[in-house]
């Protein structure tokens, strides 16, 4: 089959924009005729060879982030301008070979992790559009959770990039603060904000966040190669990862399901060989608080308090009467205040290392609830701090963190977060991959029973104990002449028994290692249950039984060995 073209994957996104029916979700959508010639440029490229590692990919680009020749709004009409260049995260993107089909709706100059603060209309979800899409990056988070593109950029700056991915079922990536240059960006808080890459696929969300990183030599606050590659080893998962959690009472006034939801998603990480312990992250949440709550906020005012102070008479219109309330406030603080907080945040930032120490990185929950618009409305600045619990404290403490989809509760996404140190960035993507990997079952019947010598391979290979079982009266077992001494299972044509075993669950990984580096004469083969279902499971070539003791009588393994 002929792998779709750019012009294919552009004419699908226009022929989808249409099909959904959102209009919310665009501020500006660039023209089909315009992003159809660049399709067809693309294809062109690699057609002659031209290696571009994001060819053909669709993109929606968050409308606080310049593209050159679309306005730039922060969904406020009245800061409207026109931008002579991308920016940077843009200009990669392009270069890698996507096309740019649109800019996003958000909250207003990205204050706001709801979706709803915007002149342009409030964001409905993807799954539900009686709720909430989650913010800042509203719009971006719902065109890619509606198929409409394959990936967009978002910003981050109290986790505008990792709740609405997570109320929408997606990706959403926050590198270390710095890593992609924001230059271009308009600010919320200069010194905290990061572009994100938000996608329905891990890999290919990774991918593109990497693509776009990189000093630029024109942001300030870019952090250097030389940096990152300082921290490499450092960075680097242990040979069995461990995974801090927190306490349940900092579990407490999660939405209904949510605390079940999220002990579920830790067994599956448990299932793939990572090492869980409870963390009081109490500095951490303290932390969060202060990103709204003290002197930071101030920044918000640094960076478009001007604007809407010199425009009090558009709020309610033009402008959110939140977002006006919240960056307005910013005038109130003083110099010392600020300095006062960053000594206290400086305290946390000690406290909150001690309290990870030995953790590859922590995971919760990504934020505490997904309210409809009617439960917003009845406390639209509270319910917004309460989807920000486990989000605000990220870019304080310079963290990474990423947001991925683990489930539903109710017919709604659920989703988690791993957050590690600065330039973990790989790692704490490793261990959602992790979480996000496919599980296959293997039956095992001899040495790699629960408590025998081999057991300890499926365990390394993230492997996790199912259930105990029967084959089918079609199967003989024989005591092989191997050290340590295992058993052989064949199936029969005529007098077979039921053998006892056991069902394990693999990552999709683990179980492709693990079974390249079995020794001869073991093989993998479908083996059928006595409940009538097939599982692949350990089998031997027949030739091996040559000789060997047949053991089928005892109906299994321990049975023969307890003999």
């Amino acid at each position: 089959m002929t792998a779709p073209t750019a012009v294919d994957r552009v004419c699908a996104a226009y022929r989808r924009i249409r099909e959904v029916d959102r209009p919310e979700i665009w501020i500006s959508l660039r023209d089909e005729r315009e992003a159809l010639d660049c399709a067809a440029a693309i294809d062109a490229r690699v057609a002659v060879g031209e290696r571009l590692p994001l060819a053909g990919t669709v993109a929606g680009v968050k409308d606080n982030i310049d593209v050159a020749g679309m306005d730039t709004t922060a969904a406020a009409p009245s800061f409207r301008y026109r931008p002579g260049a991308d920016a940077t995260a843009v200009r990669r993107l392009r270069e890698a070979g996507a096309i740019i089909i649109g800019k996003t709706n958000l909250d207003q100059f990205a204050t706001g992790l709801v979706g709803t603060r915007s002149p342009y209309g409030a964001v409905r979800n993807a799954w539900n559009p009686g709720r909430i899409s989650g913010g800042s990056s509203s719009g971006s988070a719902v065109a890619v959770a509606l198929g409409i593109v394959d990936l967009a950029l978002g910003t981050d700056t109290a986790g505008s990039g990792r709740v609405p991915a997570a109320l929408n079922g997606i990706v959403g990536v926050k590198l270390t603060r710095g890593r992609i240059p924001a230059t271009g960006v308009v600010p919320a808080c200069r010194t905290l904000d990061c572009v994100t890459v938000l996608a329905r696929e891990i890999g290919l969300a990774g991918r593109a966040a990497e693509l776009l990183a990189g000093p630029d030599g024109r942001d300030p606050l870019a952090r250097t190669e030389a940096e990152a590659d300082s921290h490499a080893a450092a960075s680097m998962l242990r040979a069995v990862p461990r995974v801090g959690i927190p306490t349940a009472e900092h579990l407490a006034g999660l939405a209904d399901g949510w605390v079940e939801a999220f002990r579920s998603a830790v067994q599956r990480l448990v299932a793939t060989g990572v090492e869980i312990v409870e963390v009081d992250i109490a500095p951490l949440l303290e932390a969060a608080t202060m990103l709204y709550n003290g002197a930071f906020v101030a920044e918000r005012y640094a960076a478009v308090g001007t604007h809407i102070d010199r425009h009090r008479d558009l709020i309610g219109t033009d402008l959110d009467r939140s977002v006006a309330s919240i960056v307005l406030g910013g005038a109130e603080h003083t110099a010392v205040d600020l300095f006062n907080d960053r000594e206290e945040l400086d305290r946390l930032a000690v406290a909150a290392r001690d309290a990870l120490d030995g953790c590859d990185a922590l995971l919760t929950p990504t934020t505490t609830w997904h309210p409809t618009f009617e439960q917003l409305a009845a406390d639209p600045i509270g319910g917004n701090s309460r989807l920000g619990r486990y989000t605000n404290f990220a870019n304080l403490l310079d963290m990474t963190s990423i947001a991925v989809p683990a489930g539903t509760v109710d017919g709604l996404p659920f989703g988690v977060m791993f957050t590690g140190p600065a330039f973990h960035d790989r790692a704490v993507q490793q261990l959602a991959e992790r979480l996000l990997a496919p599980f296959l079952e293997i039956l095992v019947v001899g040495a790699h029973l629960s408590g025998q010598p081999l057991n300890h391979q499926l365990v390394a290979a993230g492997g996790s104990f199912g259930r105990r079982v029967a084959t089918s009266a079609d199967y003989a077992l024989y005591a092989l002449d191997t050290t340590p001494a295992k058993p052989g299972l064949l199936r029969v044509e005529s007098g077979g028994v039921a053998i006892a075993g056991e069902v394990w669950s693999l990552p999709a990984a683990g179980f492709g290692s693990f079974v390249a580096a079995l020794p001869s004469p073991m093989t993998i083969g479908s083996v059928t249950l006595a409940d009538g279902q097939s599982v692949p499971g350990f089998l031997c070539q027949a030739l091996a039984t040559v000789g060997a003791e047949d053991i089928s009588s005892y109906g299994g393994w321990l049975a023969w060995k307890r003999d």
